[in-house]
Parts: structure tokens; sequence; C-alpha cells
């Protein structure tokens, strides 16, 4: 009885499938590991809602963790929401992207100065004049 190419085709591609699905696990574990071993007391972390803190504590009963995002303000969230642990060279990127006060009204006197563009063809540049309505007849 002759193989089926399509047979060894399907099994081919079950094997392949197999195998991505073994690796896939095994990284996405060896990952959470190396999560747990970072996530002490005094690390910076970033929660999955984009919350950036230290953490305080865990509670492994209770499956709490306790998060300090500004001096004297502390989170009670759950373990699972903690994202992932953030390197201090992160952090550092991260306050380069932040916009500050005096640059924004830097900003906005600069963009006062700019001359308004020309308006496109068919743009208007003015509110049209809406007719008052008429006054009833008495």
């Amino acid at each position: 009885m002759p193989f089926d190419p399509l047979l060894i085709l399907l099994f081919g591609l079950l094997v392949v499938m197999i195998f991505f699905t073994w690796r896939n696990s095994r990284k996405r574990k060896a990952d959470a590991e190396q999560m747990q071993n970072k996530l002490v007391p005094g690390a910076e972390i970033m929660t999955q809602h984009g919350i950036f803190g230290t953490l305080i504590s865990i509670d492994e009963e209770k499956n709490e963790a306790i998060v300090e995002t500004t001096p004297g303000t502390q989170l009670r969230v759950h373990r699972q929401t903690i994202a992932r642990v953030v390197d201090p060279i992160e952090l550092e990127h991260a306050d380069d992207d932040v916009v500050h006060d005096d640059e924004l009204v830097a900003d906005s006197v600069d963009d006062a100065a700019v001359e308004a563009p020309e308006p496109e063809f068919g743009e208007r540049t003015e509110k049209p004049k809406r007719s008052k309505p008429s006054e009833t007849a008495e």
C-alpha cells in the first residue's frame, strides 16, 4: 500500500505544530520564572494598567502586592497585575519622553507667533453667517 503524499504532509505539519507549541510553553515558563526571581521588595515595576511604582511587599497567601507609586502613596494590587520589572535604563528613557509644563507654555507661545496657513481649495475661512429668524407678523 503506497503512502499518500498529502497524509505525509499533514503528519509533518502536525509534528511542527506540536514542536512550536512545546517550545513556546517552555519559553513562557522560563520568562515567568525569571520575572518571579526579579520580584523582590524595592524593585521598580509596571502594572498591566501602566502604573509605575516600587514594590514594597508581596503576600503569597492573599496573592496581593503593595506598590508605592509616589512617596506616601501605596496601592494594594493583585499580584498578577504586575506586568514586568522595569530596568533603570528604561526609566531614564521614560523620563526623556515626559513633557513638562514649562515646555507646553513655550510651545503654545511659539504656535501663536506662527501665521495661519493658507486655506485649502473650498475650505471656509470664516464661520458662515446665519440669518436671524424672521419675526412673525402679528
